[in-house]
């Protein structure tokens, strides 16, 4: 019975200091709206070193996190189970010399043939070769871009989507017809708002009949420059205008692993395969490269991390600067209202009412400014996007970490003037004026 009675009083003890709390955090809330409101142009500075601060830290952010989202879609279309056997490695070599590698031969149809008839890994392999062409539809002229010709494999081993026709059929593919599918972005600058398919482009000379149009990717991948600005044409139509000898164009091998094998196993029997296919001596160094996407994912870990790292003390510096905005203002508001705190704490206020009341009006100014800091950002990216079509976007977990952030300094740059508040004499406090 005892028992029973001392844990009624504990929860009614409980219950009226958690009442007390909230009707000291609504006063003190109350008292901190009212200082706002009054005090406008106070607030407004007090506000402005935040949002700055706020605005620099989650803006390096959201374009951090567009950044990485954009090169992991880009990774990991190129595959995890896929090896891209090229003249030019990807990661750097401290053992290499790029003048060794200019000698190195070029990735040609023989090494094809070689993983074709002797991998036992393999699924699918394809050999693209590509270089910078002009293309042209009647009076509209795209240059620079890239070109590429393929094996019919291609669609096996590189991630896409076709939005308007199709892919090669094998015919075309073999008898090499003059076809080709074009990005989206090709698409806009010769057809703007013409349906491509089925029109004839001119590429260095050759009527070309275009069969498809790839989906639009978006700019910021870095996998073959993306299929935006690609035009694909089968291998056998290719080399009727790009020179596969030529040592400086760009070829290479891609080729996609069986279910069940790892990529660094397809890796060493590429390898393998190809020294032997260049008769290679065993003391010799491998005159080719074998690249896949973990390369460029660690790369870019780093990267990512620097980044990051310069963000926080860009930002940092910005946040301080505005806590210390906020200290001073808080300072100012508390010998402002010496007299009502003395008349508060003569009328039975604790110092804890105090405390609070200062803290909740120094967190509040805080949180206000990050918030208008993330208003300034979501403009920006809606800016950004209409200009450059970027897809960057301000994610849920930088909007919370903006508000965490300016609540946490608003505690830290508010607890000293809320502290001088709730320990000043009530006599001294009420005298203060005369």
């Amino acid at each position: 019975m005892l028992k029973m009675i001392f844990v009624y009083l504990n929860l009614e003890t409980s219950n009226k200091t958690k009442r007390m709390f909230f009707r000291l955090f609504k006063e003190g809330f109350i008292f901190a709206i009212n200082s706002i409101i009054v005090n406008k142009l106070r607030t407004f500075l007090s506000l402005f070193g935040i949002t700055i601060g706020i605005f620099s830290i989650i803006s390096v952010f959201t374009v951090l996190d567009w950044m990485e989202k954009s090169i992991r879609d880009s990774i990991s279309s190129l595959g995890d189970n896929v090896v891209y056997v090229q003249k030019f490695p990807w990661s750097f070599d401290p053992n290499l010399a790029w003048w060794d590698i200019i000698k190195w031969p070029s990735i040609s149809n023989k090494d094809f043939e070689a993983i074709q008839k002797k991998s036992t890994k393999t699924e699918s392999i394809c050999l693209l070769v590509s270089q910078s062409e002009q293309i042209r539809y009647k009076k509209n002229i795209a240059r620079d871009l890239s070109v590429a010709a393929v094996t019919i494999e291609f669609e096996n081993v590189r991630s896409f989507e076709i939005d308007k026709g199709r892919y090669f059929s094998p015919y075309e593919a073999s008898s090499g017809k003059n076809v080709a599918i074009i990005g989206a972005e090709i698409a806009t600058k010769l057809f703007e708002k013409t349906d491509p398919v089925g029109k004839q482009i001119t590429i260095s000379g050759f009527k070309t009949t275009v069969i498809g149009v790839f989906k639009k990717e978006g700019k910021g991948g870095i996998s073959d420059n993306g299929m935006d600005e690609l035009t694909l044409v089968p291998m056998n139509f290719g080399r009727s205008f790009i020179n596969m000898r030529n040592r400086f164009v760009d070829t290479q091998l891609m080729i996609k692993a069986k279910p069940g094998v790892s990529v660094d196993e397809l890796s060493d029997e590429t390898i393998m395969i190809l020294r032997a296919a260049r008769r290679l001596q065993p003391e010799e160094i491998n005159n080719f490269s074998v690249n896949k996407a973990s390369l460029l994912t660690q790369g870019f870990e780093n990267v990512f991390k620097g980044i990051n790292i310069g963000g926080w003390v860009i930002g940092g510096f910005a946040i301080l600067v505005g806590g210390f905005g906020i200290a001073n203002i808080m300072f100012v508001s508390v010998r402002e209202r010496t007299n009502i705190i003395g008349i508060q704490k003569a009328l039975g206020a604790k110092r804890f009412f105090i405390l609070l009341q200062f803290l909740v009006e120094s967190v509040l100014l805080s949180i206000i400014g990050g918030m208008l800091g993330i208003i300034m950002i979501f403009i920006a990216t809606l800016f950004i996007n209409y200009l450059y079509d970027l897809n960057i976007y301000l994610t849920m977990t930088n909007m919370l970490l903006a508000i965490f952030i300016s609540g946490i300094i608003g505690v830290v740059a508010g607890y000293a003037p809320a502290y001088s508040a709730a320990k000043m004499n009530p006599v001294e406090a009420i005298g203060f004026s005369f």
